[in-house]
Parts: structure tokens; C-alpha cells; sequence
């Protein structure tokens, strides 16, 4: 049971609450199971509409703001860098809220990292959801050339890219950073303690953790183009596939993996003292 100070009364009231178990290491069990491949499936879907999305309003802004295209208001066309990092929220918000039911919208192999360091998915659903979340996001790119072949070379295939002006160094920490702020969000708003105490929490966890997205993109994308999710980075690597996507490709894999596994940590460890419920810690009690 979970204990809250009750407000004005200075006393503590017990709340029917109890942390879920931790999810096993490996499940095989849950290989028999159709849920778990219908959760892989709408992993794969969700990244696969996330990537065609996104991709193409990046595409479609660098040819509306093209000077060769447009030479006369090439600065004030097209969504700019705010629309795009409305895109990504946004469509994070949309498809968060359409698949947490069903998979726990992570649409992300950093996110599914931080949970599965945290023991909320088990290493077999976390491996099956990164592949799932891999593939989508390539089938998703690929949609966007496949529509916009005239386009999507020559606007640089959406893919992450280090700019010029900028370390090694720097690009990892604003991926650390930015993947950190992204799952530290994820953890905050699916709490389940939280859920419990505040029933409307549930319904409106896809809106902060579009925001966090949004709010990382306007501050990243000069830096890196924002990658914060391996998937998305492969994804455009794969189809574009120019030596420029590749060079510093490994920063939009450990960033983000660094990123969500200090997020997983510091909210289980420090905000919710699981080391100290594990020990049996007796101020806990």
C-alpha cells in the first residue's frame, strides 16, 4: 500500500495501490501468446506512419524553402523548423494514443531500452519490439521516396546528420540529453502509483510525452537533426544511404540508448527508491 499525506489534516491516508512485479527477464510463456504479436504488429505499424510522416514534412519544407524553387520567399515558406518539431510531437501524441492500449505506444527503441531496464517489458517483447520498430521505420521511409522521388535525395532523405560547427561530443550530449528528457517523460506520465492516485492521468499520457518530443526537437535539430529515436535514424539511413548518413550514425544509437537507460534508472532508483522497497528498506514501510 502506497501512503499520502492527506491535505490540511497533516494525516496519512492509505491508497489502494501496490507496484505491478517487475516483469521477468525472459518470458517464454509469453511467445505463445497472440497479444504479444499483436502488440509487435501495431510497434511496427506506428513507426512505419511516424516515419512517413515526419520524413515527408521535412522533405516537403526543404523544398518549399528551396531558393532554387522558390527565390523570392524562399525564408517564410513552408512549416519551418517549428512545424517540423510539431510533426514529430504531434504524431507521437496521435500514435502514443492509439497504441498504448495495445502495445504501450513505445514507438521507440529507446523507450523500449529505458523499460526494459526498468523490468516493465521483458527481454523477449523488448527484442521483437526494437526489430519491429526498425522495420517499420525503413518500410516508412520508403514510402516517402517511393512518393517523393523527385524530391527526397536531393532534400537529404530526412536522415540525421551531424551539422558542421559541431563535435562528436556535443551531438552525443544533445542526444543524451534529449533522449533523457523523452523517457524521464514516458516513466513520469505512465506511473502507475500516479495513475492511481489521479484517474485522469491515463487518458492524457500521450500529450506530455508529445511535448517532450516537440520541446526536444526545437532544441536538437540544429544540432543533429534530432535523432532520440534509433529507429527513426536507421530507418532514413537505410533508404537514403549516402556516406554522410552513415559517418556519425553511431551517435543516434548510443545517445539515445545512454539517455534512456539514465532516465530508467534515476526514476526507479531516486524518485521511486525501488533499490530501497527491494531491501525491504524500513522507513519505506
Amino acid at each position: 500500500m502506497a501512503k499520502d499525506v492527506e491535505a490540511g489534516t497533516g494525516e496519512y491516508t492509505t491508497k489502494d495501490y501496490t507496484d505491478p512485479p517487475p516483469a521477468p527477464l525472459v518470458d517464454l510463456e509469453e511467445i505463445t501468446k497472440w497479444s504479444l504479436y499483436r502488440a509487435v504488429i501495431a510497434e511496427f505499424v506506428a513507426t512505419m506512419l511516424f516515419l512517413y510522416v515526419t520524413v515527408a514534412t521535412v522533405i516537403g519544407y526543404k523544398h518549399q524553402s528551396d531558393l532554387t524553387v522558390n527565390p523570392t520567399d524562399a525564408a517564410c515558406s513552408g512549416v519551418g523548423i517549428l512545424g517540423i518539431a510539431w510533426a514529430f510531437g504531434g504524431m507521437i501524441f496521435i500514435l502514443v494514443y492509439c497504441t498504448a492500449g495495445i502495445s504501450g505506444g513505445h514507438i521507440n527503441p529507446a523507450v523500449t531500452f529505458g523499460l526494459f531496464v526498468a523490468r516493465k517489458v521483458s527481454l523477449i517483447r523488448a527484442l521483437l519490439y526494437i526489430v519491429a520498430q526498425c522495420l517499420g521505420a525503413i518500410c516508412g521511409v520508403g514510402l516517402v521516396k517511393g512518393f517523393q522521388s523527385a524530391y527526397y535525395v536531393r532534400y537529404g532523405g530526412g536522415a540525421n546528420e551531424l551539422s558542421s560547427g559541431y563535435s562528436h561530443g556535443t551531438g552525443l550530449a544533445a542526444e543524451i540529453i534529449g533522449t533523457f528528457v523523452l523517457v524521464y517523460t514516458v516513466f513520469s506520465a505512465t506511473d502507475p502509483k500516479r495513475n492511481a492516485r489521479d484517474s485522469h492521468v491515463p487518458v492524457l499520457a500521450p500529450l506530455p510525452i508529445g511535448f517532450a518530443v516537440f520541446m526536444v526537437h526545437l532544441a536538437t535539430i540544429p544540432i543533429t537533426g534530432t535523432g532520440i529515436n534509433p529507429a527513426r535514424s536507421l530507418g532514413a539511413a537505410v533508404i537514403y544511404n549516402k556516406d554522410k548518413a552513415w559517418d556519425d550514425h553511431w551517435i543516434f544509437w548510443v545517445g539515445p540508448f545512454v539517455g534512456a537507460g539514465i532516465a530508467a534508472l534515476y526514476h526507479q532508483f531516486v524518485l521511486r527508491a525501488s533499490a530501497a522497497k527491494a531491501m525491504g528498506s524500513s522507513y519505506r514501510n
